[in-house]
């Protein structure tokens, strides 16, 4: 283990003190942290430097499931409620993940100045999430589910899929009883 990922491991055996953090596993320098008491990992989860974390309030959590990896410049926002992101997961760099949106139905107030939208946002085990991608918020992916590169993810996907795009569509699915993956 190299010089850096030992500072990572004292860093969340420190945070353990306040957040729900099991032990082994390390957490690179944080960006930001809103609320480290409403984190909640498990053990063997690995994040890179860069982790933004925001949670806005009492209730909201962002809970993350034994064994995954988490790349470079992670954001993450639950609001008021849970944002759950499964174990075995793998998150590469730059990918933001949240579970609300901003009202912009009222044409002479400022969006941020709207109500807020809260959707649960479930993040199944064994994910892959692409370089870059955007999870938005009531996304629901399924166990085993790929997201491509820079993708913009948004509703229910089920088991064994694999999912790309701007808007984001599923391009291809596991057929069990053919053991292969099929185009969509």
């Amino acid at each position: 283990m190299n010089i850096s990922k030992l500072i990572w491991s004292v860093r969340c055996l420190v945070y353990g003190i306040v957040a729900h953090i099991s032990f082994p596993g390390y957490i690179g320098r944080p960006m930001y942290i809103s609320r480290l008491s409403g984190l909640r990992i498990q053990k063997k989860v690995r994040i890179y430097p860069g982790l933004r974390v925001e949670i806005c309030s009492k209730r909201a959590e962002v809970i993350i499931g034994e064994n995954t990896s988490i790349g470079q410049n992670f954001h993450v926002v639950a609001y008021s409620r849970p944002l759950k992101i499964g174990k075995n997961v793998t998150i590469s760099g730059n990918v933001f993940i949240t579970n609300c949106d901003h009202s912009y139905k009222e044409l002479d107030k400022h969006v941020l100045d709207q109500d807020v939208i809260e959707n649960d946002t479930i993040i199944g085990d064994n994910c892959f999430i692409g370089y870059g991608s955007v999870i938005l918020a009531g996304t629901r992916l399924g166990k085993q589910c790929i997201v491509g590169a820079n993708s913009v993810v948004r509703g229910d996907y089920p088991d064994y899929c694999v999912i790309a795009g701007n808007p984001a569509r599923i391009i291809r699915k596991y057929k069990k009883e053919l053991n292969l993956w099929e185009r969509v």
